[in-house]
């Protein structure tokens, strides 16, 4: 397999750099991976397509205002953080941009947008692209950040973080935080949605990945199985463990919302099933770099609410490898001919 072979080409006016008023007044395209079908849908429709056989998964985690701006305390030369992930002791790993930022001991002042707030940091040294940050701050770094930080865009929403991506580059069941980019097709869930499903007796469980930057590393192999995936930590509770379980004893789907709840579910079932001949999915918390692309045989994960991906990405990979290639970029086509609208605030799609 070669990277061009998960290419296409996607206009620039398609890309969505706000979200629509409403969550889950988004587009949904409904894609049969059993005959390749399409079907075009609003978001709220999902409801009529899901049943109380089924279980949902969501990844619960928490996006960090985790980008950072400031300046050097002895130069004054500007600064910019980005927070990869939060450690013991008000410490993280981060991206640093900042002249001569290799020099341990080195202070950053960082300022909030309005000035009225600021936050010291120290390097302490680096590690492959990443550097090791110790931050002055009394209370929690979580709350520091909360003062002080930008929620971290992507880079393809060509403007700055406003006051209402606080809310809405989040989830409404977001309650660990961690990630530093969102899980993206949870966006499109809100709260009346999921009393509707609800009131369908759909039942619901939470696993955890925090998201991290290397969701948006290119791709920089030509040969996709060269590719070496980035680490995030993910955590997958005993009791949705013991959910999957009785939803596939009953003959329900599990459905994945997002590629992230993908990653977590099927890199549990890869870490139990070592060395266990077992079908049952077992609980696991720790790291994963699990990268699924076509080939790979799901485990857990019978179908998959997801949004649309940058081309050449790993999680074009994953979704070809789940619904076969060949219809996943047919309707990626489908999609572009009627203007859906692409990445983190766009549109979305049902995998079934």
């Amino acid at each position: 397999m070669k990277l061009s072979d998960f290419d296409y080409e996607l206009p620039e006016q398609l890309i969505a750099h706000y979200p629509l008023a409403e969550r889950s007044s988004s587009r949904l395209l409904c894609l049969d991976r059993s005959s390749g079908s399409v079907e075009h849908h609003r978001f709220h429709d999902i409801v009529k397509m899901i049943t109380s056989r089924d279980l949902l998964v969501f990844n619960d985690t928490q996006v960090l205002p985790a980008r950072l701006l400031g300046q050097r305390k002895d130069t004054g030369g500007a600064v910019e953080v980005l927070i990869e992930r939060l450690l013991p002791g008000n410490e993280a790993i981060a991206h640093v941009r900042a002249s001569n930022a290799r020099q341990s001991g080195l202070r950053l002042v960082l300022s909030s947008a309005q000035g009225d707030h600021t936050l010291e940091a120290e390097i302490l040294g680096r590690k492959g692209r990443f550097f090791r940050l110790r931050f002055f701050c009394e209370e929690p770094l979580v709350d520091a950040l909360d003062k002080v930080g930008h929620m971290p865009l992507p880079t393809y929403i060509k403007r700055d973080d406003e006051s209402l991506d606080q809310s809405r580059y989040q989830t409404v069941y977001a309650r660990h935080p961690g990630a530093v980019a969102a899980p993206t097709a949870g966006l499109h869930f809100d709260d009346a949605l999921l009393d509707a499903l609800r009131a369908k007796s759909v039942e619901m469980a939470f696993v955890t990945l925090h998201v991290g930057s290397g969701t948006f590393q290119p791709v920089r192999v030509d040969d996709v199985q060269d590719h070496k995936m980035h680490s995030e930590w993910i955590s997958v509770p005993a009791e949705v463990c013991a959910r999957v379980n009785a939803c596939h004893e009953r003959g329900g789907r599990v459905i994945a919302v997002g590629t992230t709840s993908v990653r977590s579910l099927e890199s549990a079932a890869m870490k139990g099933f070592e060395g266990n001949a077992g079908t049952e999915l077992q609980p696991y918390e720790g790291e994963t770099d699990i990268f699924i692309y076509p080939g790979y045989q799901f485990r857990v994960v019978d179908a998959m609410v997801t949004n649309f991906h940058l081309p050449r990405s790993t999680l074009m990979m994953l979704i070809s490898a789940f619904a076969g290639r060949e219809q996943v970029m047919a309707a990626y086509q489908q999609a572009i001919e009627q203007e859906y609208r692409f990445f983190s605030y766009g549109d979305a799609m049902f995998i079934r």
